[in-house]
Formats: structure tokens, sequence, C-alpha cells
């Protein structure tokens, strides 16, 4: 959001990489484990019971 605001705005992008790659790693890791935690819960639980807990 930041680069594309400062090309638009004609201004030199100041991002450094390393937190560009920082901020895609950290969102990828936090979206596998909020995922996951909840798959391996229901896999321990029969399929209709799984369905049925909230």
């Amino acid at each position: 959001m930041t680069m594309g605001y400062a090309l638009y705005s004609g201004w030199p992008s100041v991002v450094p990489a390393w937190a560009t790659v920082g901020g895609l790693a950290a969102t990828l890791l936090i979206g596998a484990v909020a995922g996951l935690y909840p798959a391996i819960r229901a896999s321990r639980l029969s399929p209709t019971e799984a369905l049925s807990t909230p």
C-alpha cells in the first residue's frame, strides 16, 4: 500500500525489502497456524461431532 501511494505521488519508495518479506512471512505463518489448529482439533472428532461443535 505504501509503495503504491509513493509511486502514485511520484515519491521514491523507501520500504526496505526485508520489511516486505518479513511481513509476508509473518502473514503466512499466522494464517497457517490459525487454519491448522482448528483442523487438527476437528480431525480428532467424528465427522458429525466436528460439524455440530461451535
